[in-house]
């Protein structure tokens, strides 16, 4: 028979799991475009990387192609600020499509596979997303609980980002004219949900604050920096919402 001091660290064992197990370990945002004749691969890499539990994987559409020919019908010029203020923190300040972004850190050439699979790795071994993120709903509210961090020293922003899981877009115009692409976790829109200082906090927030036309998923991400200078993503979390 097991006493109670056992039986505890039992119930424990058998519960964390759970919650590791939805957890990912490294977020890859995919800055691309279907007015960009290089994107389709890297749009279909994301796609597999999407298929991993272990890899929150993101589609950002950005708008500065949309002069060629083609305007983007998933692009946010938010998108294209923020790989902009994530270039400024970096010596090379390069923008470009496709362009992957590992937990606010690495960058890699969005079409090169080895590339990003060299990034990803590397961003797993130095530790991923260390931060715990649980997501639940009530009513028409999700709840994002954080626990106590003592590594947060500045604060960090918590994001919660309405997702399209999947979607297909027939591109009319332009270098990708006639194709048809399907899109893994497009993100619709940006809700800043607070200035988190590491303490534990349960936050809720409004389903119609966050609802887009087309979206099926929220991502919650907890970033250290502004949104002027991002910095490393320390937790994140993709829940579904049907």
């Amino acid at each position: 028979m097991l006493n109670r001091s056992t039986l505890a660290l039992v119930l424990a064992l058998a519960a964390s799991p759970a919650l590791a197990q939805t957890q990912p370990k490294v977020v890859v945002e995919l800055f691309t475009s279907q007015g960009c004749a290089s994107c389709p691969p890297a749009d279909a890499l994301l796609n597999d990387l999407a298929k991993d539990p272990q890899v929150l994987a993101l589609t950002l559409s950005v708008d500065y192609w949309d002069y060629v020919g083609w305007k983007d019908t998933l692009a946010l010029h938010g998108h294209s600020l923020r790989q902009k203020a994530y270039a400024e923190q970096r010596p090379d300040k390069k923008v470009y499509t496709p362009q992957m972004v590992i937990d606010g850190q690495i960058v890699a050439k969005g079409s090169d596979r080895a590339a990003v699979q060299r990034a990803v790795m590397t961003a797993r071994a130095s530790g991923g997303l260390s931060l715990p993120v649980e997501v639940k709903r009530e009513g028409e509210d999700i709840e994002i609980t954080l626990p106590q961090s003592l590594t947060i020293a500045d604060g960090a922003e918590v994001w919660a980002c309405p997702v399209a899981r999947a979607q297909t877009v027939s591109i009319g115009r332009g270098e990708n004219g006639g194709r048809n692409v399907t899109y893994a976790n497009v993100v619709r829109g940006w809700t800043r949900v607070a200035r988190w200082e590491g303490d534990a906090r349960t936050f809720k927030v409004p389903l119609k604050d966050i609802h887009r036309d087309g979206s099926d998923a929220v991502a919650v991400m907890v970033q250290t920096g502004t949104p002027a200078t991002p910095g490393q993503i320390v937790g994140a979390t993709l829940f579904p919402l049907d």
